[in-house]
């Protein structure tokens, strides 16, 4: 599997992606924004864009579609309740549902509310696997639910899917978000020395045209949000709420750190 991810540069701070299959030059483009870099990206590398996927229904994700489909004749596929508010959607997916590029690539649907009720996230099946997570999870920080979702299904979405992904998944995030995600981490949790150190680093060079790739082991080291047990977050999450009980749940540490982030 050939992965390209594509800086947008624009103000939301987009990425998206073209995944190729290495043997046919076969290529998925994922929330190609960007059409013009996307289609560009592809003739230089040789690819044949056949495919186009939205990881959720919002404009910033699905503003390229019909650009790159009316210059390729690619197929759009998204979530199968996306389909009244994503035009043209030729395949609807659901959990389970397997995305093959070329010959050898293999992609699974994830069926990933909480961004927004109507949100997909992709697995490759590769020895090492890669999420494509959109606006679900991001580096060091998780999507926010303005935009038609609820913080109680993105709760869920973490815990019963995303924190139980192989350790060593790469994630492929929607947005380059990373430096502040990091700022918030450690406001919520002021001794998480990973988080620090990598922050520092980033200060210094920080280039979302080369933006580092997390594994899902780092994220559970410097995400607030799949840090839901650490007494440090908790600790401080007390100051903010102080009806928090003795004993929080995940999911009550999970829903009082989106509350904050939605306003910080």
């Amino acid at each position: 599997m050939l992965v390209e991810q594509i800086w947008t540069g624009n103000s939301l701070r987009n990425f998206n992606y073209l995944i190729a299959c290495p043997d046919t030059g076969e290529a998925l483009a994922i929330d190609p924004l960007d059409h013009v870099k996307c289609l560009n990206v592809a003739q230089q590398r040789g690819w044949q864009i056949t495919q186009v996927l939205n990881t959720h229904e919002h404009g910033d994700h699905t503003g390229g579609n019909q650009a790159v489909i009316q210059e390729t004749g690619a197929k759009l596929l998204a979530h199968y309740g996306a389909s009244a508010k994503i035009a043209g959607m030729d395949v609807g997916l659901r959990a389970g549902d397997i995305v093959r590029v070329g010959t050898s690539v293999e992609l699974e649907a994830l069926d990933t509310p909480g961004h927004t009720m109507s949100h997909v996230c992709m697995l490759s099946h590769t020895d090492q696997p890669g999420l494509f997570s959109g606006d679900t999870l991001f580096n060091a920080g998780a999507g926010n639910c303005h935009g038609g979702g609820h913080p109680e299904e993105l709760y869920e979405t973490f815990a019963n899917q995303l924190a139980k992904l192989p350790t060593n998944t790469k994630i492929y995030p929607g947005h380059d978000y990373l430096v502040n995600n990091l700022e918030f981490t450690l406001n919520r949790e002021p001794d998480n020395r990973d988080a620090k150190v990598l922050l520092e680093e980033l200060q210094q060079n920080h280039d979302p045209d080369e933006c580092m790739i997390t594994e899902l082991v780092q994220e559970q080291q410097i995400n607030t949000f799949l840090r839901l047990r650490s007494p440090s977050v908790i600790e401080t999450l007390r100051e903010s709420f102080t009806d928090l009980p003795d004993a929080p749940t995940p999911k009550e540490v999970f829903l009082r750190l989106r509350e904050l982030r939605n306003s910080w």
